[in-house]
């Protein structure tokens, strides 16, 4: 908290993260020891690694276990993290926004949908909507921005719902990505409700 007061990063710097922002159709909450079993199959998944243009996670649950603990214990700044609940509380993904950087009024987001059950049915996109009305809404960033890879259509559509516009390609590691921003004004507009 004193950090975010330090840089005038909240509009509301006494007031700590929610433990819960609701959605429509879903509610992002803070992460939990609970949450580690559930994400390390997630991040051991070929298929989910590919999408999120990484490898599977090559360590032991207990490794990765006494990671997620530390990174609980003692978060860091610039990244904060949520995991996405259907409406009956059921752990279905994550998003973050990170690389927050308080100076240029920008942060990237990163989602993933880790329960394949729910693809394609409109909760990723909620959960990017109701993060992008949150960090809006409480903080001084003006602008988010996120890179997707090329082939990943069903991202790109979701991002696009949700207001994001495509920058242009960026090679990354050998691979093709979309860069896609999205701008408070712009966002404003598009969402007058929820401007305050």
């Amino acid at each position: 908290m004193y950090w975010k007061k330090l840089l005038n990063w909240s509009k509301a710097p006494d007031i700590e993260e929610p433990e819960e922002i609701k959605g429509s159709k879903i509610n992002l909450r803070s992460k939990k020891i609970e949450d580690a079993e559930q994400d390390y199959e997630w991040r051991s998944d070929p298929e989910l690694s590919a999408l999120d243009a990484t490898v599977p996670i090559n360590i032991s649950l207990r490794e990765y276990i006494s990671h997620f603990k530390d990174e609980l214990k003692y978060p860091v700044p610039w990244s904060v993290k949520y995991a996405i609940e259907d409406k009956n509380g059921y752990l279905i993904g994550n998003i973050m926004y990170y690389d927050i950087d308080p100076i240029e009024k920008e942060a990237e987001i990163g989602i993933i949908i880790g329960n394949k059950a729910f693809l394609s049915k409109g909760f990723g996109t909620d959960a990017l909507h109701t993060l992008v009305s949150h960090v809006f809404d409480t903080t001084n960033i003006m602008l988010l921005y996120l890179h997707t890879l090329t082939t990943n259509h069903r991202a790109i559509k979701a991002f696009k719902k949700v207001g994001f516009k495509e920058v242009g390609p960026v090679r990354k590691e050998g691979m093709n990505f979309i860069k896609m921003d999205l701008l408070k004004n712009d966002w404003e507009k598009i969402n007058p409700q929820n401007n305050r």
